[in-house]
């Protein structure tokens, strides 16, 4: 596959899937922006490897978003970074949350630990299974489970709270 070929199936294949992985990256940073870089950062790094990635690009795409996301999420907690200003929110300010959310729902998920908000995109958002939930986590088939239990019962129990 020449060069020029490689960039139109990438960028072809970017412009089809960027707004749902960004969705994807949203559910699991809970913000907008950083979904944005999340996704960005991700994609240059699946287009170094796209001439060996074969079957789904999704499924690599989706790991890799995820290895980011715990990554950074790894430096942040180490260094505690800040990015946010007085200024910039003067003179910039954010977008409205609703742009990226449906409901109360995805509030409800934002705030759940690390790990179960990722097992119940992977599963319901993704829809994908128990076993490939698994792969994609790094974690047994058991593990995935148990989060996604804990996080449907904390669901239950947060949205029984908001319409008592």
């Amino acid at each position: 596959m020449g060069s020029d070929d490689r960039e139109a199936e990438f960028t072809a294949y970017v412009r089809a899937r960027q707004r749902r992985f960004v969705r994807f990256a949203y559910l699991l940073t809970g913000d907008p922006h950083s979904a944005e870089d999340l996704v960005q950062s991700a994609f240059a790094k699946v287009y170094r490897k796209w001439d060996s990635i074969h079957g789904s690009p999704d499924a690599y795409v989706r790991q890799t978003i995820i290895n980011e996301h715990n990554s950074w999420w790894r430096r942040t907690w180490r260094h505690k970074e800040v990015t946010g200003s007085d200024l910039i929110t003067y003179a910039d300010p954010p977008a409205p949350a609703d742009r990226y959310a449906d409901n109360d729902l995805h509030t409800h998920i934002r705030n759940l630990p690390t790990q179960q908000r990722a097992a119940i995109i992977l599963r319901y958002y993704e829809d994908l299974t128990e076993a490939q939930t698994a792969e994609v986590l790094g974690i047994s088939v058991g593990t995935v489970k148990s989060h996604t239990s804990r996080a449907l019962n904390a669901l239950r129990v947060t949205m029984k709270e908001v319409t008592a």
